[in-house]
């Protein structure tokens, strides 16, 4: 695919938004793990000693989430959708390598990836197997773009790919859960699990946490770029909006741990089960995207926004789908909640992983096109 060479504009920036040299990092992206370390520690210590906060929290819903999670989870998204450059979204869409590569990675191969960790790591306990399988179909279309923006992804490309992954999620979900939690177990002679998924909470999971910090994205980004101009937007704006992506992710992290503080710390023997199989999920997934993108020479940018939003999870959508189907007490709930309590720490590593593997495989003999947000508005890490 034949890619215009874009003019760059705008500074380079930090991946909360401030302009920062290669050697120098604004002090919230270079103690990022610290932050999110305090944040997982201080929800614990919430959930374990404030009475009645997970009956506060609880108290208001939009859909089967919490509305204080529901707020952060908003708040993190929309600056990161409000940085897309949805101009050169063509380039993307018009890239079938990589959309095809895409669709193969996140519902062919991971969830049958974790059907088979499921039943290799849980034979014994068949609830948190059911639960770990129902995170495995539940494609990330959130957090996805904040791991990816700070590993200094290809925004556009992370922008397509998660709306790809939201079309996908709500006409596919159903039919894979009957699949790998019936229809392939019977085939195998294996134990079934019986789940019915609302078709109406799927969508509303994609329409809250992806349609409303889309649809703010793209108007502050016309609206502002009209009113003032590109340089304006990127240069002045934009660093001023970008830390509240981080602010909204270590606030949805408090809120998830303090939710479920008390269970993990009642059950840490089931809780340490549950996460070694997620483990080994998010590194292998993230592993085979990275090598994937590599061999297909699709460039760093575009490799390692394929790795993320193959290896995230949408665990908004797990935990409201376990929760709805067999109870908030459920393993299948547990399980859906031990996601993110792993899939947090471990993708965070992973940013570092990447950004190593982006000065050991890929600069030295870079064949990728220009980009023009990936390689010019934010810094090396």
């Amino acid at each position: 695919m034949s890619t215009q060479i874009q003019p760059a504009p705008a500074p380079p920036q930090g991946a909360s938004g401030n302009p920062a040299a290669p050697a120098r990092l604004s002090t919230l992206d270079r103690f990022l793990p610290v932050w999110i370390i305090a944040a997982m520690a201080a929800g614990l210590l919430l959930g374990n000693l404030v009475p009645g906060l997970n009956t506060a929290l609880e108290a208001v819903k939009i859909g089967d989430i919490s509305l204080p999670i529901a707020v952060g989870l908003l708040v993190m998204m929309y600056p990161v959708l409000a940085k897309v450059r949805y101009d050169q979204a063509h380039r993307v869409v018009g890239d079938r390598k990589l959309l095809i590569t895409s669709l193969v990675l996140n519902w062919v191969l991971a969830p049958a990836f974790m059907f088979a960790l499921a039943w290799i790591f849980l034979p014994d306990l068949p609830d948190y197997r059911t639960g770990l399988i129902i995170v495995g179909l539940a494609r990330c279309i959130a957090m996805v773009m904040i791991w990816n923006d700070l590993a200094c992804g290809d925004r556009e490309a992370a922008a397509v790919l998660v709306a790809l992954n939201s079309v996908f999620q709500v006409i596919a979900f159903g039919a894979l859960g009957w699949f790998y939690l019936q229809l392939l177990p019977s085939w195998l002679g294996l134990p079934t699990s019986s789940a019915d998924f609302s078709f109406w909470a799927i969508t509303a999971s994609v329409l809250v946490f992806l349609g409303i910090p889309l649809l703010g994205g793209f108007l502050t980004r016309s609206i502002g770029e009209r009113a003032k101009g590109r340089d304006w937007y990127e240069s002045a704006f934009l660093p001023k909006l970008g830390p509240w992506a981080l602010y909204g992710l270590l606030f949805t992290i408090t809120l998830l741990f303090a939710l479920q503080g008390g269970t993990i710390t009642a059950r840490p023997l089931d809780v340490a089960r549950i996460a070694l199989p997620l483990l080994v999920y998010f590194v292998v997934v993230f592993g085979a995207g990275m090598l994937i993108g590599r061999w297909l020479d699709l460039g760093y940018a575009k490799t390692t926004t394929l790795a993320f939003t193959a290896a995230g999870n949408n665990f908004e959508l797990a935990i409201a789908v376990a929760i709805g189907t067999f109870g908030v007490a459920s393993g299948q709930a547990l399980a859906g909640v031990v996601g993110p309590l792993i899939e947090v720490p471990a993708l965070v590593a992973l940013v570092y992983a990447a950004l190593w593997a982006r000065k050991r495989f890929f600069e030295p003999a870079s064949n990728e096109s220009p980009q023009p947000q990936s390689e010019t508005v934010r810094s090396p890490q």
